[in-house]
């Protein structure tokens, strides 16, 4: 038999000692198809893996600041609009994926589609069937002290519908006023839907921030929750990812407007300068009460205007209703240092 006979078998390498070979049981586990893995912790191995990476994203630090922001602006807005003593609070700042909030909506709700314009993408309002009922008891003059009745079974009327708008108008407007110190920014409020189906503003995958709010009117209150997907915050990331307005090299408008508004009001001492004269340290030891300095300025000379020791102006010397005074002719050219 020749050594090219394919009937005998070439030998196997040798193995690797360093290689290690996964049973079915080790696969199972790492791509979370063990069962009892699965029925400890939710999910396991690849799985855990696969989602934390679809909700996992950076934190915007100045988010945070704005809808604190909102919240202050929003108990005022919220006192005058109800005439009624609103407490707003936030119970957390979270990020999810766009699909998991929209089956995770209480029904029923509201669903407030808004439009960032300068942004030109959409954001997402939602408020549950306690404040709805809450704030149309209080806009139509319900007693302090009940709670507001909530009727099952009915879709919301036109003036539940009407009053609502009302409220995510000013809501809205407070949110502009949030990042106005950051960018300014405009939210119109587009529609108002109650399936969550029709408020998809973005991919059920797509990832999003949500801000939940507490609304308190004394024994009446909800809550609402406000969406924006990371699309939308897209155009202003960069701004969001400061710890403090201010903090990158280079130029910032708000700091740099407000810089310039507070120098123009900023006082200097402008000194008149009548005359220089070199005087030998005998003559200055000399000096005494009484002694006398002769200026080389006449009325009509040449002085020179400073501040400190850098020339601003050229000026001619004068008076003017029994005070010495002076005109500027022309400006100093400076040279940089």
């Amino acid at each position: 038999m020749s050594d090219t006979d394919p009937a005998v078998p070439s030998a196997p390498p040798p193995a690797d000692p360093a290689a290690r070979v996964l049973n079915q049981a080790e696969i199972d586990s790492l791509l979370g198809l063990d069962d009892g893995a699965a029925g400890r912790e939710g999910l396991s191995g690849m799985q855990k893996i696969i989602n934390s990476g679809l909700v996992s994203y950076e934190r915007l630090p100045m988010l945070e600041i704005v809808f604190d922001r909102l919240v202050r602006i929003m108990s005022t807005s919220l006192r005058n609009f109800t005439s009624d003593n609103v407490e707003v609070g936030i119970d957390n700042i979270v990020s999810l994926r766009f699909g998991d909030y929209l089956n995770s909506i209480p029904l029923p709700a509201m669903l407030a589609v808004f439009k960032a314009e300068e942004w030109d993408n959409y954001g997402l309002m939602v408020i549950d069937s306690a404040m709805i009922y809450s704030i149309v008891d209080v806009l139509l003059g319900g007693r302090r002290g009940t709670a507001a009745m909530r009727i099952e079974g009915r879709p919301y009327t036109t003036i539940e519908r009407t009053l609502v708008e009302r409220l995510i108008n000013v809501v809205l407007a407070d949110l502009s006023a949030s990042f106005n110190p950051l960018c300014p920014i405009r939210f119109r409020f587009e529609r108002l839907e109650v399936n969550p189906r029709f408020a998809t503003i973005s991919r059920l995958s797509n990832a999003a921030i949500l801000a939940r709010l507490r609304i308190d009117m004394e024994d009446r209150g909800g809550r609402l929750e406000l969406l924006l997907p990371y699309a939308t915050l897209e155009p202003v990331r960069e701004l969001l990812l400061q710890h403090f307005m201010g903090e990158k090299f280079g130029r910032d408008l708000i700091w740099e407007t407000h810089l310039a508004e507070e120098l123009w009001n900023t006082e200097v001492d402008l000194s008149v300068v009548l005359d220089e004269q070199m005087m030998s340290l005998a003559d200055v030891v000399g000096l005494q009460p009484g002694s006398r300095i002769a200026l080389g300025c006449a009325p009509g000379g040449t002085v020179q205007v400073r501040c400190g020791a850098t020339p601003l102006f050229e000026a001619r010397l004068g008076r003017r209703k029994n005070r010495v005074a002076v005109r500027i002719e022309r400006e100093i050219a400076r040279v940089p240092g």
